[in-house]
């Protein structure tokens, strides 16, 4: 059923709590499930990402309790119970990539299914878990279903090229430490010092694995013991969608317990927002911005290549900008839930904002902004970017609100609530 943004109040004062970081959270899970302990996750609301990755341990036989904002783990140490499987990742992509490179690290002989969307998303490290040994039977390459057959890597190294998703080289490092022997990763192409290796590589100090880095070589050391609980900080990505209100609406935005030493990449959204005029404070409640004092704000010029899941929300306010905007070095974020490229350019058009694209940058120009239907293409960040421009401009509705229980069940009834 689709939903229609009603308008925020100008000069509004909010305070909302969203989901733990789906990014953190599920490396923390196949993190804990392939440790030598016991891990007690502390998180709180999560999406059907998460769900998906849960289904498929507990598929595995990694036992598994879940209570109110936690989840406890016992890890079976690299030695998967089930070593036969079918695992069905939904449409999270941090199941399909992580657990592929760990239970080929591991052994055993498994099938992937995924939904219809994940499929049509590239699984380029099976080739590169081919060259090291692993026998993957598919009936389109590289793509979903597959099953994939391991007695473990032939090798001590892979390299991994970070040109389409980081994610692949984040799995062999969360999987490296159980391996039971030193392990090296080479890493190649844009995004070698990517935010979401710099949250894998904290998480791994964090759950005792040592690992030294050289250049764009890291070598993983065999894991120590875990720690006994584990805390994941708040999505930030999901943060933004509200701090972005302090410019677009004249807001004031606390989002509880996001502070501005968070390990996520979406960080640097703030410093845009702070360009603009938005005070930025980090108060023991978590951050505010607040916005109230700026009656207009000049366009972006940005390269978003390392904070990309942002790409809408900045796109979402360059609509509203004094001057045209330009959206640098986003490319990769067409093999994403949808082309999100194509998604910003056909739902600004559509709302009355002039939007183009050569192929790696967007081009944004500020017009006349009216209502109209925003096609999410089942995309969770597409539905809440431009939720945004609802809340500014009257009659913009979501197509499929229903899409964000990917990774925040809750972002519509939040809106419900601060619109009242």
């Amino acid at each position: 059923m689709a939903y229609t943004v009603k308008q925020l109040p100008p000069r509004a004062d909010l305070r909302v709590t969203v989901p733990a970081s789906k990014s953190v959270l599920n490396r923390a899970l196949v993190l804990a499930a392939l440790s030598k302990g016991s891990v007690r996750i502390k998180c709180g609301e999560y999406g059907d990402d998460t769900r998906a990755m849960l289904a498929c341990l507990g598929v595995l036989g990694i036992p598994l309790s879940e209570g109110e904002g936690e989840i406890f783990v016992r890890g079976c140490g690299g030695e998967i119970p089930n070593k036969r499987a079918t695992l069905n990742v939904g449409n999270a992509g941090t199941a399909a990539r992580f657990l592929a490179v760990a239970l080929a690290f591991c052994g055993g002989e498994y099938t992937f299914t995924a939904s219809e969307q994940m499929a049509r998303r590239p699984m380029e490290i099976l080739s590169i878990l081919q060259n090291a040994g692993v026998e993957v039977e598919y009936g389109k390459e590289a793509a979903f279903p597959f099953t994939l057959r391991s007695e473990g890597l032939k090798t001590d190294k892979i390299t991994v090229d970070t040109v389409q998703s980081t994610q692949y080289a984040s799995g062999v490092l969360l999987a490296a430490g159980a391996c039971g022997r030193q392990f090296t990763l080479k890493l190649t192409g844009p995004r070698t010092r990517g935010s979401y290796l710099a949250i894998t590589l904290n998480m791994l100090a964090q759950f005792n694995i040592p690992f030294t880095r050289s250049g764009n070589e890291i070598i993983v050391e065999p894991q120590g013991e875990p720690p006994a609980e584990y805390a994941v900080e708040p999505d930030v990505s999901g943060a933004c969608y509200f701090y972005a209100l302090s410019l677009l609406c004249g807001a004031r935005v606390t989002v509880e317990g996001v502070h501005l030493n968070s390990m996520q990449g979406d960080i640097k959204f703030l410093k845009l927002l702070e360009e603009k005029g938005v005070r930025i404070r980090d108060t023991a409640e978590g951050i505010v911005a607040d916005g109230r004092n700026i009656p207009f704000f000049n366009g972006f010029d940005e390269d978003l290549s390392d904070f990309s899941d942002q790409t809408m929300t900045v796109a979402a306010l360059a609509a509203y900008a004094s001057m045209p905007s330009i959206l640098r070095n986003v490319s990769h974020i067409r093999a994403q839930e949808c082309d999100r490229i194509a998604a910003i350019v056909e739902n600004l058009n559509a709302l009355g904002t002039r939007s183009f694209t050569d192929g790696n940058d967007i081009f944004i120009e500020p017009d006349s902004v009216h209502g109209g239907q925003v096609k999410t293409f089942g995309d969770h960040r597409v539905a809440m970017a431009f939720a945004l421009m609802g809340l500014k401009t009257a009659g913009v509705t979501i197509d499929d609100p229903a899409c964000c229980n990917k990774t925040f069940p809750s972002f519509f009834r939040i809106l419900d609530d601060i619109t009242k």
